[in-house]
């Protein structure tokens, strides 16, 4: 079971299932990000890449968003997630914070994030596609070292997606984790939909 507490653990061999496809992966079902840990302190030098147009990323020489500007002085709801474009994360992990939107704002959130281990242009297209981005802000980890500083990324070669992201939520204020949620394997959808985190603010 995922829990809100998490530690450093060994890896274990098991199987998943991804989008669909079964896969042999290793599983660690625990990050090294933790309650407490201070995400900008965690991820030093780190940035990630706010969803845009490719005409949009040249006319702003690629420019990417320092996570204190993201986190610092602020209430954020962050979720990430495998990938763009994939099953579960379209159908329910999106839809569970976009519909709402207005609960987290009313509990005093300033914004709802999500990043997934995807360039800035895709994430955009679908952004677009979910009709998401007025509620939500989308952000690209396209390096994946967001997610590998914090240990939550994951080697998904058996699904074709290569090294991405584990499913998870997080609360964080000033910076800070106060809620932190990690689903045992990337197609469960049971501790870091927009319902759980809502009941953890």
């Amino acid at each position: 079971m995922a829990s809100t507490l998490l530690k450093r653990t060994s890896f274990s061999a098991m199987k998943s299932v991804v989008g669909g496809f079964q896969i042999g992966a290793q599983s660690r079902a625990y990050a090294a990000a933790a309650v407490g840990t201070d995400l900008v302190s965690a991820a030093p030098n780190v940035s990630l890449q706010k969803a845009r147009t490719w005409d949009d990323g040249v006319s702003s020489n690629f420019a990417a968003t320092p996570l204190k500007d993201i986190f610092k002085g602020k209430k954020v709801v962050i979720f990430g997630l495998p990938g763009a474009f994939t099953g579960v994360c379209s159908a329910q992990h999106v839809p569970s914070y976009k519909n709402q939107i207005d609960k987290f704002k009313a509990k005093g959130v300033d914004s709802v994030i999500c990043v997934a281990a995807n360039d800035p242009y895709v994430m955009n297209g679908w952004a677009n596609s979910l009709e998401a981005k007025e509620a939500i802000e989308f952000y690209g980890d396209f390096d994946g070292s967001f997610h590998k500083s914090l240990e939550l990324d994951k080697d998904l070669s058996g699904a074709l997606l290569g090294h991405r992201s584990q499913r998870w939520s997080a609360y964080v204020v000033d910076g800070k984790v106060k809620t932190l949620n990690v689903e045992e394997v990337p197609s469960d959808f049971k501790v870091s939909g927009g319902d759980v985190i809502l009941g953890q603010i």
